[in-house]
């Protein structure tokens, strides 16, 4: 028998022109006055405009201007970026996180594949021992409380948790543990009966059951990133709204035009509307995974609009020819811009955590006649912290005695703020705004299979 002889290939060799070229990251609190410069050079790869932008948006950074330009093999970015109270970023600990998340340290690639990028993702892997439910669905008042009672009933206890509702849809990511235990779910009897029971909560429409998706995820997409996926995979892009005949009408229309570059063969898109924090991972995200390359791009704010333009091609190099796809990119970031748009009241509450704490306050909210339209769930030590965005469940402003009764009811275990959203009343130029599986892959996928 022939032996036969195969090349040697060198693991490392995708990574031999990082390790030649490491990027180099500056911070400059010198150049201008109100804000600091991150700057960012870098060899050219996939993604990573998004990689940059997300690192920046988990340190919770405002970013007021940003250039970037990526031809050719190189990538060249400039951040002008403020704490949240409009200051410079002057905290050693902050810079030195940018600088090692942005530099080689942070572009070296372990060994799962996965880059070790701080901030929140969705897995058992991110926050210790514990399982991550994903939940897709069609949003109506008081499902939020039904899924939590669900836990609850099955002795789960929810540490941590995110929900979006937009269009009618709703996407929520859910960490939980065995409230005995402590310890991630894994009796695979329990899991199904959680499965079971989830599902027949969201199999809310019987005219459309495939709207509808529950997952147990082991993966580390970053959460913010995940909703957005999930969100797009239910179609939330789409006029559902309109179907039900409750379309909610919004405060602002963002502006998002999609035009031909001829003399750079480019797809120029621009988009104006009210500027907002993380309104860049919004956006760069979802263009990112539609699957479309930012070559260049220029970020601005013009007091409280943002105008940010970029140019942009298909991932094969083809630019956007056609009216559909066009039509599709604006809806779809129309779509995202909008996700985390949330008007009426935020109730914040923090109390001791406790098995049952979120299903006790959502029944609250539901009995009172609040609808959850966003909220996030987190626990500090023996300290659980939950933010909720409401209105009614017609979709309309609370009223204020709703608000006076839930205080009473929640009574002196729990702190309640309650915070004004301010309403986006200044427009610019117009105005007016399931099925279920086990997968231990990506739910993206089967959803745009």
């Amino acid at each position: 028998m022939d032996r036969v002889c195969w090349p040697y290939f060198d693991p490392e060799y995708e990574n031999l022109s990082l390790r030649i070229n490491p990027p180099r990251v500056s911070i400059d609190n010198e150049t201008c006055r109100d804000c600091t410069l991150v700057k960012v050079d870098s060899l050219n790869k996939p993604g990573i405009l998004l990689e940059v932008v997300q690192v920046l948006t988990d340190l919770d950074l405002i970013i007021s201007k940003a250039y970037i330009s990526s031809d050719g093999g190189w990538f060249m970015d400039v951040f002008h970026v403020t704490d949240q109270e409009g200051n410079k970023v002057t905290e050693a600990r902050t810079i030195e996180h940018i600088e090692n998340a942005l530099g080689p340290k942070g572009h070296i690639v372990a060994t799962n594949g996965v880059k070790a990028w701080p901030g929140k993702r969705v897995g058992v892997h991110s926050i210790g021992d514990h399982t991550a439910i994903e939940l897709i669905g069609w949003d109506r008042p008081g499902l939020l409380s039904e899924i939590s009672a669900v836990l609850t009933n099955l002795h789960c206890n929810v540490v941590a948790a995110e929900v979006w509702t937009h269009n009618m849809r709703v996407a929520c990511v859910l960490y939980i543990n065995d409230d005995t235990t402590c310890r991630a779910v894994e009796d695979p009897i329990r899991l199904s009966a959680m499965e079971e029971q989830l599902k027949n909560i969201l199999r809310g429409r019987e005219d459309d059951e495939k709207a509808a998706r529950t997952s147990f995820s082991m993966g580390l997409t970053h959460m913010d990133r995940r909703l957005h996926q999930m969100m797009f995979a239910a179609r939330d892009y789409e006029d559902g709204g309109v179907k039900e005949g409750k379309a909610y009408a919004p405060a602002f229309q963002p502006i998002i035009t999609v035009d031909r570059c001829e003399d750079k063969g480019y797809s120029m898109v621009n988009v104006r509307c009210k500027d907002r924090p993380k309104l860049l991972f919004d956006i760069v995200c979802t263009l990112t995974d539609m699957q479309y390359v930012v070559f260049h791009a220029s970020i601005s704010s013009s007091g409280p609009y943002a105008l940010q333009e970029y140019y942009i091609r298909h991932m094969d190099g083809c630019i956007l020819d056609t009216e559909g796809e066009k039509q599709r990119v604006i809806k779809c970031l129309e779509a995202a811009i909008r996700r985390r748009v949330c008007e009426g009241l935020s109730l914040e509450l923090s109390a001791r955590d406790r098995v049952g704490l979120l299903s006790e306050v959502t029944r609250i909210f539901r009995e009172n006649g609040l609808t959850v339209t966003r909220a996030g769930v987190t626990t500090v030590g023996e300290k659980a912290i939950n933010v909720f965005y409401v209105r009614d469940t017609s979709g309309n402003p609370v009223d204020m005695k709703a608000i006076e009764a839930l205080r009473k009811e929640i009574g002196h275990n729990m702190m309640l703020n309650v915070k004004k959203v301010p309403s986006n009343v200044e427009a610019p130029e117009s105005s007016g705004w399931g099925m279920t599986s086990f997968s231990f892959g990506s739910l993206f996928e089967r959803f745009l299979a």
